[in-house]
């Protein structure tokens, strides 16, 4: 049942993910399901093709209206992205934005990635990435990572980036139990929309308002455990991570190294009841370490969220909360010999996302799945001592599978400024093609 959720989140998604917050690997990476849910014991496949090659590429095609971006033309309020939402008119599965042309207007860094292309309709190489898996044969130990290339347009978007976005080992040291622990960098373990990161495993196209919090790949160490409670029809999970940098994407903080020597430590707990024809998950997760977009004084980020997800007769209804606080970053930073100031604005975000699909109750060889989705995104946030910004998204969108080897997608986002900004023309249409091999 769990097809109902991700449609065609492809053979690679094993059933065991979903409440693992370390989990992505178990569904982006890992082995099949019986594999999961017991534990290390390498199939027979694994034991005679030790090395893997996977991957895939998404091809788009977007619109956005107005001039791409969330900045009106005679909004000179300073800086101008602490009172507009920059992520809003977003294109692709990563997050990026049609636009954030300030047209020479000041802003202070808090801005998503961009493709560049305004307002004007355009086809857009969205992702071209590829994975290695390798499992060494009759230990209990695996290898994974993955390399990605973003093409972009110059001078209006970002610059094109080739990212080791994963990277990481996994040792798996009990052949009874479903523990493991992971060293490298790696997705998430906060919340529940990093299971959708990648083009090929998200259902629609776009992530949520609320997804830059928590949707980010991070540098240290992480462990889960899985615990089934067969005559309940059910299990528990908890997840447990120590990062260089929390949960946030690269566009926001310094990914590849720690900036205060400090760990932020992250965790999940998990529940989920795994009855015939009904799955209901559960989750709560927190967070809490030092801020590293700052490199001297005490600044701490906390968060907590809350996370849904029921299958069921062909719908599927997901759903997370969150809360969140940064705490103002204020020091003296000694630099060749000299002493600058170094600060950071104080910030708080309340939001969340609600999303129901259907899937049609049809397949053939060719047509291997449809569905239907509709997403609602709130998100209140205020930088200290700026106005509250609050927003809010309708996204509605369809995915069809063909051939179990291509994803065809499209969405419309309408977006809304409620409180703190002026309203912008910033909606978008977006398509995806994804192809995975």
């Amino acid at each position: 049942m769990r097809a109902l959720l991700l449609v065609a989140v492809l053979p690679l998604a094993a059933s065991a993910q979903d409440d693992a917050g370390a989990e992505v690997e178990e569904v982006v990476v890992e082995a099949p399901e019986d594999e999961a849910n017991q534990g290390y014991s390498p199939d027979e496949s694994q034991a005679q093709d030790p090395i893997r090659f996977t991957g895939y590429l998404d091809v788009g095609f977007a619109k956005a209206t107005g001039n791409g971006s969330s900045f009106r033309s005679n909004d000179d309020r300073v800086p101008l992205d602490y009172g507009n939402d920059a992520f809003a008119p977003a294109v692709n599965s990563r997050g990026e934005v049609a636009s954030t042309d300030s047209t020479g207007r000041f802003t202070n860094g808090f801005l998503p990635r961009s493709v560049g292309i305004g307002s004007t309709p355009s086809l857009l190489l969205n992702t071209l990435s590829a994975d290695v898996r390798v499992q060494p044969r009759n230990v209990p130990v695996f290898l994974f990572a993955r390399l990605q290339l973003m093409p972009r347009l110059l001078p209006t978007g970002d610059v094109t980036r080739v990212e080791l976005q994963q990277a990481f080992g996994r040792l798996s040291p009990f052949k009874a139990h479903e523990f493991a622990v992971f060293l490298g960098r790696f997705d998430s373990v906060f919340g529940i929309e990093y299971l959708e990161n990648e083009a090929n495993l998200r259902l629609g196209i776009t992530p949520s308002l609320t997804a830059r919090y928590t949707t980010g790949h991070g540098l240290g160490a992480k462990a889960f455990y899985r615990l089934q409670v067969a005559s309940l029809w059910s299990a528990f999970s908890v997840n447990v991570a120590g990062t260089t940098n929390g949960t946030r994407i690269e566009a926001l903080v310094p990914v590849s190294t720690s900036l205060t020597g400090a760990v932020v430590g992250s965790a999940r707990l998990g529940y989920e009841l795994n009855l015939q024809k009904v799955q209901v998950k559960l989750g709560v997760s927190g967070l809490y370490g030092p801020r590293n977009d700052v490199r001297v004084g005490t600044a701490r980020q906390l968060a907590i969220a809350g996370d849904l997800r029921v299958n069921a007769f062909g719908f599927s209804l997901a759903g997370e909360v969150l809360r969140l606080i940064d705490e103002r970053g204020a020091g003296a930073l000694k630099v060749t010999g000299t002493t600058q100031a170094e600060l950071a604005s104080g910030f708080q975000v309340m939001g969340g996302w609600a999303r129901l699909g259907y899937t049609l109750p049809f397949t053939s060889p060719a047509f291997t799945g449809a569905t239907l989705y509709v997403r609602y995104d709130r998100r209140h946030g205020q930088f200290e001592g700026f106005t509250e910004l609050q927003t809010d998204r309708l996204t509605g969108g369809v995915r069809v599978d063909l051939f179990e080897v291509l994803a065809l997608k499209a969405e419309v986002l309408l977006n809304r400024e409620l409180a703190g900004a002026p309203l912008v023309d910033n909606d978008v249409f977006t398509s995806s093609a994804v192809f995975t091999w």
